[in-house]
């Protein structure tokens, strides 16, 4: 149909794949950029303002078969040992599970829009990898903030224990 294995992207099967092509058709020109996509699937934080002041950030209400596809699709990353599944845990412990769900649908949607579009191939980094930019991540910023105090941080090198 779209020339575009969907199945590969963890979390997605066949059954939510056609589910979300049949809400959202065929033809990917429909919607010009990703924040398009995601906000007619009512996936990306709303942005209510007035006066300078941000009233509320919450998604919209959406009676949406395809958002619905990508949350189910999120839930069912809780224990899969990949790079979604560790964003999805991640998430769940700071921000709670609705919220996590959410924010990895965003993220399914956001790269099924890339695959369908582009329709290049997609390879899934594991669990590992996204542990190991997390923790470079945090690394970075905690020698900045020692910087901006006048600090310098030293990592200690790891000591392995041999047991004989």
């Amino acid at each position: 149909m779209t020339g575009v294995d969907f199945t590969v992207i963890d979390g997605l099967n066949v059954l939510s794949v056609q589910t979300i092509i049949s809400e959202v058709g065929l033809d990917p020109t429909r919607f010009p950029r990703v924040k398009h996509f995601t906000s007619w699937l009512g996936l990306c934080p709303g942005s209510r303002i007035t006066g300078g002041k941000v009233k509320s950030s919450q998604t919209r209400q959406v009676v949406n078969r395809a958002a619905n596809a990508f949350r189910i699709a999120a839930q069912a990353l809780s224990r899969s040992n990949s790079a979604l599944g560790a964003f999805y845990r991640r998430l769940r412990g700071r921000l709670g599970a609705p919220k996590a769900i959410t924010a990895t649908a965003h993220k399914l949607a956001r790269m099924f829009y890339r695959l369908w579009t582009t329709r290049q191939a997609y390879c899934d980094p594991g669990a590992d990898y996204y542990e190991q930019q997390y923790r470079e991540r945090m690394v970075n910023n905690l020698k900045k903030k020692a910087q901006s105090l006048g600090f310098e941080l030293v990592a200690q090198p790891e000591v392995t224990e041999g047991v004989s």
